[in-house]
Order: C-alpha cells, then sequence, then structure tokens
C-alpha cells in the first residue's frame, strides 16, 4: 500500500467530520469506521476507481491507496478539496466567534469543515434522492441505487455514470430504487443533463443555483445545498431548511435568509454549524431533510 500524508490547514474536528460522512455514507459504495476514524471508499483516477482508506488523526489525515496507483501524488489535491482541508479553520472560527448563536458552538467545534463530495454528480444524485425523506432513508435508497445499477471494483461498488443512469426506463428505476415517480423523473432529468455534459464547475454560486432551479423537480432548497456541499461555496446558506430555521427560532425562511447575513463570508460554516449541533449534540437524534 502507499500512503499518502496530508496536513490540514488550522484544526480539523474529526469528530464531526467522520459523523458527516458517516450520515451520508452509501452503504455499498463507502464504509465509515466511528471507532477507527476511518473512512473507505473509492476515487476515480487516471480512469480507473481507485479503493482509498482515510485515516483521521489528531494532527493529519493519512490515505492508504494501492501500489498499483500511478502517480498516486495527484489523489492529493481531490482529497483535500474533498475535505476541505484548505481551509483556515482557525480564521473562520474567530470571524464568527462574536455570534451570539455561532460564536459558541465554533467554540465547541473550531475544527469544523464544510464536507463535500468527490464526485459532482454523485452529489447532484445523493441530494436529489434524499429530498424530504430522513438520512436514513437516503442511504437507503443510495444503497439500492448503487447495488442494482453500480459496477463492482475493489469490493465495493462505484455510482452509475449520469450515461448509465439516464437510459434506465422511469419504472424501472422507480422499483429498483423505491423513489416516488416525480423524484425518479428528476433523478433521470439529471442524469441526462449530466451526459450531456453539463457540470457546476466553474460556475459562481449563483449562477448554479439558477441553472440548478431550472431543473424539472429542482427546489430551492436542492439548489442552495448544492452550493454549499457539492460547490463548498464558504458564504452560501440554505434558509429554507428546516434544521437551520428551527435553530434560528423556527423563523420563515426569508428571516433565516436575512438573519444568515451577519455570518458572511462564511455563512456556509455557520449552517455547517448548526447542522452539526442539531445532529451531534447528546442527545444524538437523526434529522429529517427539508
Amino acid at each position: 500500500m502507499t500512503l499518502l500524508r496530508l496536513f490540514p490547514h488550522g484544526p480539523t474536528d474529526r469528530e464531526a467530520t467522520l459523523r458527516t460522512l458517516a450520515a451520508h455514507t452509501n452503504p455499498g459504495a463507502e464504509e465509515t469506521d466511528l471507532a477507527s476514524h476511518t473512512h473507505t471508499r473509492l476515487l476515480h483516477h487516471a480512469g480507473e476507481p481507485v479503493r482509498v482508506t482515510v485515516t483521521f488523526t489528531e494532527k493529519e489525515i493519512t490515505v492508504d491507496l494501492p501500489d498499483t496507483v500511478p502517480d498516486p501524488a495527484c489523489l492529493a489535491a481531490p482529497v483535500r478539496r474533498w475535505l476541505d482541508l484548505d481551509a483556515d479553520t482557525e480564521r473562520i472560527a474567530g470571524a464568527l466567534a462574536d455570534d451570539p448563536l455561532i460564536g459558541p458552538l465554533a467554540e465547541r467545534r473550531p475544527g469544523l469543515r464544510l464536507i463535500g463530495y468527490p464526485d459532482e454528480f454523485e452529489a447532484v444524485v445523493a441530494t436529489v434522492v434524499g429530498q424530504q425523506v430522513s438520512l436514513a432513508a437516503a442511504r437507503t435508497f443510495m444503497g439500492r441505487l448503487v447495488t442494482t445499477y453500480g459496477t463492482p471494483a475493489a469490493g465495493l461498488r462505484t455510482l452509475p455514470t449520469p450515461r448509465e443512469l439516464a437510459a434506465v426506463p422511469d419504472t424501472e428505476l422507480q422499483a429498483a430504487v423505491g423513489l416516488t415517480l416525480a423524484r425518479t423523473r428528476t433523478l433521470r432529468t439529471v442524469a441526462q443533463r449530466w451526459a450531456d455534459g453539463f457540470t457546476l464547475a466553474h460556475l459562481t454560486a449563483g449562477e448554479a443555483r439558477r441553472a440548478l432551479l431550472a431543473l424539472p423537480g429542482i427546489g430551492p432548497w436542492t439548489a442552495d445545498y448544492l452550493t454549499v456541499r457539492a460547490l463548498q461555496h464558504p458564504d452560501t446558506f440554505a434558509p429554507g431548511d428546516l434544521v437551520a430555521r428551527r435553530a434560528l427560532g423556527s423563523v420563515t425562511a426569508d428571516q433565516a435568509r436575512t438573519i444568515a447575513e451577519r455570518w458572511a463570508p462564511w455563512r456556509s460554516y455557520a449552517l455547517m454549524h448548526l447542522w452539526a449541533d442539531a445532529a451531534y449534540t447528546p442527545p444524538a437524534r437523526e434529522r429529517t431533510r427539508a
């Protein structure tokens, strides 16, 4: 095995990171072990799926990958981006420290990072599948999708490609995954759009949001969520998110948007703090997605 050693900029809250990864783990495609502080999945490199195991220690992140991988150092950049390792967490926590709501949360988790996805299409599929259901249900749906249409590789399975998913008839996909017909059609529309070459890469948050909202079945929450988790834009927010609105005192979406302005230019990190506090502060409870 080859070992990459990655050092984050500033502290990292490994518990919150691992719990975030675990909450969104796709059964069959990923494995998270909270006890050993590891997360295993496939990453695409040189056109092939590569099995990697990421281990979180107190001061660094190590990445185990097969010796057969050509130029393994090339995987450092995508892993750093996926896990947001270049964010200056001390600076971000300091900027939020004086806020009466987010300040105490940032003090509790000063190393909270904006965990994304290694693959943009994976982020979009997982978000569409998880609309208006619990995280547990979303994992079940994603597990069925991976098991039925994924390709075996190194003991795991890949997510189907946009072209593969777009070729599946609505009725077959609905029966295999268990989604509503409307959600199934949205999923296939997304797959076809990405199969045609669409990408969020290089778009601004505003451009990405408008492009997503133009797709049938994509609403404001999904578009906002993807600017946070897929684009990993540091200064966006999801004012329609129920967890965030409850944390702000059961306010309306417009009120949440106004309140969030005081956290600029780190609104995405403030949102991550609200989610982490709701999900990982005892007693732990399963969050229902807005």
